[in-house]
């Protein structure tokens, strides 16, 4: 016995080296420095004018290809297929990474899959060369995209996620989006369904167990490898092979070791979401094993969900920043719904396909309820980014303190959270953000102990693709993607003041999505011509019963913090017409020149007295037509930052805009070169950016 258990520690800090190993050898590709890539496609995507390919070639890449015309996206789309070999010309680039504080990291998230380089497509060659697996999963795939409920059979049957981004927000927010995930339930009945029919034909066990171990390998390289598929697969076959073998391990030994495999294989798996919630949920369901004997369905229904929610709510806070308390709950109506309806109606819709307007009467049901429950937000809570150590003590509390689970208990976690939901209180300096919103302006101002937030500008991706051929399904959103998750990641629960600088959509085209998703108090225009944008904002704003107001010159008391409205009405020219305030926060004077020009400047040199400005927002994204020497010369700024686009097409911030800034020492900071730039007032001002210093 205690030899056993030596071999198990010597194993266990064996596995842990190989990891490290791992690591230290799949952190260290180098950018291939060739123009070329041939390879075969493993996986494929058309989204509006866009062509993303997975290629597997000596390593795997992600290749991307736009369309140049409608024709071309019609006659490619038809010759692209899975298995088939292509040739590009083009050049390979590192993925992007995380311009934004606490945000998803798509450079992370692509290692996750062995991906370490993107490749950008000029020219393509494709030609055939399937295999029999291939083949296997193009019949499938061609099956589903008859029916019209498709977005749901590639869902449940292949794992490939392209739901509507309304109703894929509504599962995420009820705390049901695991239930979309092929994982353990999926494998489970497949497995079921599987022996029940081979033991009736043959009573061999171990060769019904080899038939159903060779469907899984199959059934994995259709799904491409999810590590939640490979997980609930692999685990099935370990758990077959200690009962056949009558190995001396315990269950909660088998998953953990598994685990270990996995990481030596890829540590990059961390960074997998789907890996992380899966091996975390099962590991606690083993562990908890005893607390969920019972044989009431629903009992134990509740305590698996209940469990499931403790243990997973780090994991959401850090990637969703907000969680639902009626999550157990909800999932009492789902769970059984899903996997006794919804599930298996969607292999009996493939195989069958005269059912499909019967299975998008149910899909309806489920998407009209989920979409009800996500809109009782009263139990939705923000809960902000957290760090390493009460991750640690979190678990700690759950499997030493929360092993047997009581009213009290829970109650004392929920007033934890409830404290941890309103940690902003707790801030004692102002901050002052300039999120990475791309071409585009937003910018965050907190006051101490969260007495006010004010966001100056939305950003907004300006759209010159017209044509229907050209849209993507899901049409990207800045605010959803970026501002959104950010403001919660920090803890904002509402937006005290929006300040729209003026009316270009670069500034204020995400304003909608903003007060969609947070409490908005008041809204501040810019005096001129209200163009199409601003009308249709002030008409949600009046069905809101929300407060606006366009103003001028105009001074405004938050919190007894001035913000002095500079800039007289302009209305021939939209951006001279920008809302320009300053604004003293912690003794530190702030001026913000939304996309103000040197007209605007002259008249404020003439008309005021500003200068020694702490940080100046530098107007126009740092174009040539703001920021003049004279301008800068009198107003000084110590600290310059400027909102650009990477490698945006009018090549800002100028070169002379920025010669000037140097030329009267101000120390400059722009979102194309550092991403977001987070800048605490305290005595000294501390700045924080994601990519530089």
């Amino acid at each position: 016995m205690r030899c056993l258990k030596k071999l198990k520690i010597i194993l266990l800090f064996s596995l842990i080296l190989c990891i490290f190993i791992s690591y230290k050898i799949q952190n260290n590709y180098r950018i291939p420095v060739k123009d070329n890539l041939a390879g075969v496609v493993v996986d494929y995507k058309i989204d509006g004018s866009k062509l993303t390919l997975e290629i597997k070639a000596k390593n795997r890449y992600i290749a991307n290809y736009y369309f140049k015309t409608k024709l071309e996206k019609e006659d490619l789309s038809k010759k692209v297929k899975l298995g088939y070999y292509v040739k590009l010309k083009g050049s390979f680039k590192n993925p992007s990474v995380n311009r934004n504080f606490n945000l998803f990291n798509y450079k992370n998230y692509l290692k996750s899959k062995k991906i370490y380089y993107i490749f950008d497509i000029d020219n393509i060659e494709i030609s055939k060369k399937e295999t029999l697996k291939f083949n296997l999963k193009n019949t499938i795939l061609a099956r589903i995209e008859k029916s019209k409920n498709a977005d749901y059979l590639k869902l449940f049957i292949l794992g490939e996620n392209d739901l509507d981004s309304n109703i894929k927000d509504s599962y995420r927010t009820n705390g049901i989006s695991h239930l979309f995930a092929i994982s353990g339930m999926h494998i489970t009945l497949f497995t079921t369904f599987l022996l029940f029919l081979l033991n009736k034909k043959a009573k061999n066990k171990v060769f019904n167990f080899i038939v159903v171990c060779l469907f899984l390998y199959v059934y994995m390289f259709l799904v491409n490898y999810t590590p939640s598929v490979i997980r609930a697969s692999s685990f099935f076959m370990i758990l077959n092979v200690k009962k056949f073998l009558k190995l001396p391990f315990s269950n909660l030994e088998l998953i953990v070791f598994l685990l270990l495999l996995l990481l030596i294989y890829n540590p990059f798996y961390i960074y997998n979401i789907g890996f992380i919630y899966s091996f975390t949920i099962s590991i606690t369901l083993i562990y908890f094993s005893n607390n969920l004997k019972n044989k009431n369905y629903f009992k134990t229904l509740f305590m698996t969900s209940l469990i499931s929610f403790l243990i997973s709510l780090p994991i959401n806070i850090q990637n969703n920043f907000e969680v639902n308390l009626l999550t157990p709950l909800i999932n009492l109506i789902f769970v059984p719904f899903i996997s006794f309806v919804v599930f298996p109606l969607s292999l009996i819709n493939f195989i069958f396909p005269p059912i499909d307007q019967i299975y998008g009467g149910v899909l309806n049901i489920l998407e009209f309820v989920s979409l009800s429950i996500s809109n009782i937000k009263f139990l939705n809570i923000i809960l902000c980014n957290v760090s390493i150590y009460i991750f640690i003590f979190y678990y700690l509390f759950i499997i030493f303190v929360i092993r047997k689970i009581t009213f009290k208990k829970l109650f004392i976690l929920i007033i934890i959270l409830i404290i941890h939901s309103n940690i902003k209180y707790l801030n004692n300096y102002p901050i002052v953000t300039m999120i990475d919103v791309g071409q585009g302006d937003s910018i965050l101002i907190e006051l101490p102990h969260n007495k006010g937030n004010i966001l100056v500008d939305t950003g907004g991706i300006v759209s010159y693709n017209n044509e229907l051929w050209q849209m993507r399904k899901n049409k990207y959103s800045i605010a959803n993607s970026t501002t959104i998750p950010y403001l919660k990641s920090i803890g904002v629960k509402r937006i005290d003041y929006l300040i729209l600088t003026h009316g270009d959509f670069d500034h204020l085209g995400e304003a909608i999505n903003l007060i969609n998703n947070f409490k908005v108090k008041y809204v501040l225009f810019n005096s001129g011509y209200d163009n199409d944008n601003e009308l249709i904002i002030k008409e949600l704003l009046d069905e809101r019963n929300i407060k606006y107001k366009s103003i001028d010159k105009y001074n405004l008391k938050i919190d007894n913090y001035p913000f002095k409205f500079l800039n007289k009405k302009n209305t021939d020219n939209e951006n001279e017409d920008s809302l320009v305030f300053e604004v003293k926060l912690n003794d530190y004077k702030l001026l913000f020149m939304g996309d103000a020009g040197k007209v605007t400047e002259e008249k404020l040199v003439d008309e005021y007295n500003i200068s020694n400005v702490d940080i100046l927002k530098v107007g126009h994204h740092g174009s040539k037509n703001s920021s003049s020497d004279n301008f800068i010369k009198v107003i000084k700024p110590k600290y310059a930052i400027i909102s650009a686009g990477v490698n945006n097409r009018f090549n800002h911030p100028n070169v002379e805009t920025i010669d000037i800034l140097k030329k009267y020492k101000s120390k400059i900071y722009v979102t194309n070169e550092l991403g977001m730039i987070r800048m605490t007032l305290k005595n000294k001002i501390e700045v924080k950016t994601v990519l530089g210093r």
